[in-house]
């Protein structure tokens, strides 16, 4: 970490430049000779990139960045926010403690946070970052998580786990086992001092894939923000091996839309043909593949068993969009020669055959506009489409 990069003067320079593009500026002649132009220049970038995922980073002196890439990489403050609610207690170890970004919240529910990170010179910028956002109960360790574990050899409240989907031999890797750490592997060790573990993971991982790999899961979280799913969470705890709870959340700029059930229990799911309004759930919900539960808690009705979306007469607050069907037709070339062709519309496929953009060729529409098509199956098992007005 290059402290003369928070001079007052490339401090100024760097904030100046805030909405500069930065491959430009790199072809400029270096305004600080005795500095790396590179390291200046990496500060800027990576500060633009936390400019709406960090904002408290953003908007407080003298933060030093790291690659933009770990930028990148690291939670947003809402997911941060929002694992925070999760836990509480006395003292929580980091295992993988990154930009510290979920430490930072976790500091605000539990008394001491201790953020652990095998790269020494993130580990020194955190801890500067921690002092600039006037952070007193985090204590930064550089070095093996595992080591540190041992060498401590204290009992904790929880304990959290980023894994690391690089691996240095196999490259960007999906299974927990060849994550760094291995979790899968280490986690009789990990419960020798927490009774509660929280593990992120990214998206892209299996549920179920997920579950064959861990034991004692209490509960998993499936978070989006502005429905794009950001992360898993799995909750574990000692010895535990009772059902498990799937919760789902999109977190919005105004709002949080949760919807919860327990995984493996059976439910009736009850079909209709589309009636008044159709609904498409979050990306939180489509993750959990929790479709059969949602009948069971809204007063909704299901188009088809595959086909995901739901429909009522009477407009309900559901987890997700909400249409007004404005017409019903099924899928033929009379009907879209006279509904469809050569019009602009919205273009959603659910249960279908057809792909969206082969629609558009074949059927000449082009995107956009305020007319919203889902192209889908009903419960006779017939091609539709629904033209629909947007209500959210």
């Amino acid at each position: 970490m290059d402290k003369s990069i928070l001079s007052e003067e490339i401090q100024e320079f760097i904030t100046s430049n805030i909405n500069a593009d930065v491959s430009k500026l790199a072809l400029q002649k270096n305004k600080f000779p005795a500095k790396d132009w590179a390291t200046i220049l990496n500060q800027i970038a990576s500060k633009q990139k936390a400019k709406n995922k960090l904002p408290t980073w953003f908007n407080t002196s003298n933060i030093y960045y790291p690659s933009k890439i770990s930028v990148e990489q690291t939670s947003s403050e809402k997911t941060a926010e929002y694992k925070s609610e999760l836990i509480a207690g006395d003292k929580l170890i980091d295992l993988t403690g990154g930009f510290g970004v979920d430490d930072f919240y976790f500091s605000k529910k539990v008394t001491k946070v201790m953020h652990c990170e095998i790269n020494p010179e993130l580990s020194e910028i955190v801890a500067h970052n921690f002092e600039q956002l006037q952070v007193k109960n985090i204590e930064c360790f550089a070095g093996d998580s595992s080591e540190i574990l041992a060498t401590l050899n204290q009992k904790f409240d929880w304990i959290y786990i980023d894994p690391s989907r690089r691996h240095d031999a196999k490259g960007k890797v999906f299974m927990l086992k060849d994550c760094l750490p291995n979790v899968p592997e280490l986690l009789d060790f990990y419960f020798e001092f927490a009774d509660n573990i929280m593990i992120k993971t990214a998206p892209i991982l299996d549920i179920t894939a997920g579950l064959s790999e861990l034991k004692n899961v209490k509960a998993i979280h499936v978070v989006a923000l502005e429905n794009e799913v950001k992360e898993l969470l799995w909750i574990l705890e000692k010895n535990y091996s009772k059902n498990i709870e799937i919760v789902t959340c999109n977190l919005t700029k105004e709002t949080a839309s949760a919807f919860s059930f327990e995984l493996g229990n059976s439910s009736i799911t009850n079909y209709s043909l589309p009636k008044k309004y159709v609904y498409e759930p979050n990306a939180a919900i489509m993750k959990s593949c929790g479709f059969d539960k949602i009948t069971a808690i809204f007063e909704v009705e299901k188009l088809h068993q595959h086909s995901h979306l739901y429909t009522s007469d009477t407009l309900i607050d559901f987890p997700g969009r909400a249409f007004e069907i404005e017409n019903c037709f099924e899928y033929n070339k009379q009907n879209m020669k006279s509904f469809l062709e050569n019009k602009k519309a919205n273009i959603t496929t659910r249960n279908f055959p057809e792909t969206v953009e082969n629609i558009r060729k074949k059927w000449k529409i082009k995107d956009g506009g305020t007319t919203y098509c889902f192209f889908t199956t009903d419960a006779n098992n017939n091609k539709i489409v629904l033209l629909c007005g947007k209500l959210k």
